[in-house]
C-alpha cells in the first residue's frame, strides 16, 4: 500500500515538475502558420518584397515604404517589410509611428546609387563621394539625419575619365541632374517648407554642384525605376536601392555607400 502511494505521489510530483518547465520555457508567437496567414505590405519592386515573396509570405504591394507603414497603422495589413534605416526614423516613441514597433534583420544588404547601362556617371559618383567620406561630410550628414556611423560604407577611390558621349557630358549639357526617389525618410523626404532634403537628397546635391549643374527630384514608382533611366525620364535611382542581381544587373551601379537590411513592423503589443 505505502509502495503504491510513494508512485502516486512521484507521478504527481513528476507531472508538476514537467508543467513547471513547460511554463518556464520560450514561447514562439509568431510560429509559420501565423506567418502564412498574416498579410504583409511592402513596397512593390523591393528588396523587402523580394525577401516576403521568398518566404512563400502574402503580400500587399503598394507604392512606397511610407504608405506599407501607413497599411500597418490603418489595419489594413498585418505587418511591413522595410528598410532598417526608415525604421529607426519614423517607428517608436516620439517618432511619426510611436504604436509601431520592428522585428531584429531579416537580411543583411547593401545600398548603391543607380545610372543607365555604361554610364560614366556612376564612376563620377564614386569619386565624389569618396572624397566626401575621406573629408568627413558623408558622416557629418549621417548625424544630422540619424544614420548610424557604423552603416556607412567607404567608397574606394576610383578615377573619373571623362567622356565626351557619356552621361556626365549630356548631364552637363542640360543642366539639370534629374535624381529618380520615393519619399523615404531620413533618405529623401520633405523638409517644413515643402523642399527635399535627406541623406540621399544632400548627397545628390553634392554630386550636382561638382558636375555644376541643379538638382532636380522626382517621384518615379520603384517598380519602374528601369524603364525611368532608359528613357532618360531621370538620370540616376538614388533612394536607399538595395544592390541585388537583378539591380546590377539591369543597371550600372556604384559600390555601396551605406549598409542596410530587411526588417519587419508590426503594431506594438
Amino acid at each position: 500500500m505505502k509502495n503504491t502511494i510513494r508512485r502516486g505521489l512521484c507521478l504527481l510530483l513528476l507531472l508538476a515538475m514537467t508543467a513547471a518547465m513547460a511554463a518556464c520555457g520560450p514561447k514562439n508567437t509568431n510560429t509559420d502558420a501565423d506567418e502564412k496567414t498574416m498579410v504583409y505590405a511592402v513596397e512593390a519592386g523591393s528588396a523587402g518584397e523580394e525577401v516576403a515573396k521568398e518566404k512563400g509570405w502574402t503580400v500587399n504591394s503598394v507604392q512606397d515604404q511610407a504608405a506599407a507603414l501607413m497599411e500597418v497603422a490603418a489595419g489594413t495589413s498585418d505587418a511591413a517589410v522595410i528598410d532598417l534605416l526608415m525604421a529607426g526614423a519614423m517607428i517608436g516613441p516620439d517618432t511619426s509611428y510611436p504604436d509601431l514597433t520592428y522585428t531584429d534583420s531579416l537580411t543583411q544588404e547593401e545600398y548603391g546609387i543607380g545610372c543607365r547601362q555604361g554610364s560614366d556617371l556612376a564612376d563620377f559618383i564614386t569619386s565624389v563621394l569618396a572624397e566626401a567620406y575621406q573629408d568627413g561630410t558623408t558622416q557629418t550628414l549621417a548625424r544630422h539625419f540619424g544614420i548610424r556611423e557604423d552603416l556607412l560604407a567607404e567608397m574606394p577611390q576610383t578615377g573619373y575619365t571623362e567622356d565626351a558621349g557619356g552621361d556626365v557630358a549630356y548631364i552637363q549639357g542640360k543642366g539639370t541632374l534629374v535624381v529618380g526617389i520615393t519619399e523615404f525618410a531620413p533618405m529623401d523626404y520633405k523638409d517644413d517648407n515643402g523642399q527635399w532634403t535627406g541623406f540621399d537628397a544632400e548627397l545628390a546635391r553634392l554630386v550636382a554642384q561638382r558636375l555644376g549643374v541643379d538638382v532636380e527630384f522626382v517621384i518615379i514608382e520603384w517598380g519602374q525605376k528601369v524603364n525611368e533611366l532608359n528613357s532618360k525620364a531621370i538620370d540616376v535611382v538614388w533612394n536607399g536601392m538595395t544592390l541585388t542581381d537583378g539591380v546590377q544587373t539591369a543597371m550600372t551601379c556604384t559600390p555601396a555607400y551605406c549598409r542596410n537590411a530587411q526588417v519587419i513592423v508590426v503594431p506594438a503589443a
